[in-house]
């Protein structure tokens, strides 16, 4: 027995030190990453192909070879550290990561000449993708792809025990590179107007706005029209039928782009979220507060497109310009990702987006879903609350045994896969008895 237990600690000695030089060499990969961008950046105009290539490989390769420890161990989440551990607690990292990140996005919205070089060594996709040469939004949403794939490969590692988890990943994987990359670049490509079949409104507030409905309805072959049909069925009839069969997870968790960053690139920060009753207060107040702005908006704008210009003159471009500037690029852009650091991945989900307030509206109060807790076997060791990113405390529905019916919850399945006793289920059951505490089955 004690050269069994001497043997188990060698071989964690050893594996501690093998997965400390894959560390280290993942590291000085994604520093290479970091320095070709620099020289993308400042440097010369000429290579630009060979410097994207070299950032891409760079990168990916630095996820893979930091991660793959993980390959060594037991499958299960370990809740041991996650990448750059040093960024996932709110020290000194975590504030320069979450200023570079908020940097970015202040300078990739209002000061892009700075980024000139990054967006010029897009130019070779973007010209293989869409013909043209690439610009801001074409960098942004490369560097958006890129991260949700690469750090959807580690988020698999690391939570490849879960047949539930692969899946959800390969999801959103599949909807950020197919539905929000490659098919907005196709129908550029052929002359098409851009969209994106995997965003509707309110959380893409303007593809119910009167111009874009008109633009949409105008371009020619017809296209545009099933874009403007496509967005009114997936808005107005399939999300509340999969809402209600499903739960909001349908969306956030398995095709929104935005979780999906959240789920990926945000993934070692989720236990940051704020779990005090004063987050979730406000939580209540501002995402549905948005919800509203959002909807008077789109009102006054139509208002305004039926009377000419007569009942309101200016006041509905006023409304539209406020909201998107401070909602859809100051609250969902700047703070949604940049605070990522600061205040856990899903900011923006919490606390700002509208699609998830008509969601959380359907699943709390008309929905199959929820997550049963079996409170008989709890042992209060918090973990689903501290990984829950949208702020529940987790813990306190299961010792009580109450089903979790949360108009927040986008059902991710973190909770249940990092409980020790199997105490939480994701389940989609008949409405009736939704409420109910969780009652034990008699001992025969």
């Amino acid at each position: 027995m004690k050269n069994t237990i001497s043997e188990q600690a060698s071989m964690a000695i050893t594996n501690g030190h093998e997965a400390s030089n894959y560390q280290k060499s993942g590291a000085f990969l994604f520093s290479l990453a970091i320095l070709a961008a620099l020289v993308a950046l400042f440097g010369p105009s000429d290579n630009q192909v060979l410097l994207f290539w070299m950032i891409v490989g760079f990168t990916g390769a630095s996820v893979i070879v930091y991660n793959y420890p993980i390959l060594l161990e037991h499958k299960g989440i370990k809740n041991n550290g996650i990448m750059f551990s040093g960024m996932t607690s709110r020290g000194i990292l975590a504030w320069i990561t979450g200023m570079v990140l908020t940097g970015f996005y202040i300078i990739l919205y209002w000061k892009s000449e700075y980024l000139a070089g990054l967006i010029k060594i897009m130019d070779p996709l973007s010209y293989l993708l869409r013909n043209i040469e690439a610009d801001k939004w074409f960098l942004y949403g490369s560097l958006y792809t890129i991260a949700v794939i690469f750090m959807g490969i580690r988020f698999i590692i690391r939570n490849r025990h879960s047949r539930y988890q692969i899946i959800r990943t390969c999801s959103v994987m599949f909807f950020q590179l197919g539905f929000a990359f490659l098919i907005p670049s196709f129908l550029i490509l052929m002359n098409q107007p851009e969209f994106y079949f995997s965003y509707f409104w309110p959380l893409k507030y303007s593809y119910l706005f009167p111009n874009d409905v008109k633009n949409l309805v105008d371009s020619p072959g017809g296209l545009g029209t099933f874009m403007v049909f496509w967005g009114l069925i997936m808005t107005f009839i399939a999300t509340p039928l999969l809402t209600y069969k499903y739960g909001k997870r349908w969306y956030c968790s398995f095709v929104c782009g935005c979780g999906g960053l959240a789920e990926t690139l945000g993934d070692p920060y989720r236990h940051l979220s704020d779990k005090s009753l004063n987050a979730w207060k406000f939580e209540r107040w501002s995402v549905h507060l948005v919800l509203v702005f959002v909807v008077i908006t789109t009102a006054l704008l139509w208002i305004n497109s039926y009377s000419n210009g007569a009942i309101l003159g200016e006041a509905s471009q006023g409304f539209s310009k406020a909201y998107g500037f401070y909602i859809g690029s100051i609250f969902s852009g700047v703070i949604g990702t940049g605070f990522y650091p600061i205040m856990g991945a899903r900011v923006w989900c919490r606390f700002g987006c509208p699609m998830a307030a008509i969601l959380g509206l359907f699943q709390r109060f008309k929905s199959k879903f929820r997550i049963t807790t079996n409170g008989g076997q709890c042992i209060s060791c918090g973990n689903c609350s501290t990984y829950c990113e949208m702020g529940i405390d987790v813990r306190a529905y299961a010792q009580k045994g109450e089903n979790i019916i949360r108009a927040s919850c986008v059902g991710c399945g973190i909770c249940a896969n990092v409980c020790p006793r199997g105490v939480l289920k994701l389940e989609n059951l008949d409405e009736k008895g939704r409420f109910d505490a969780y009652i034990r089955p008699e001992v025969q």
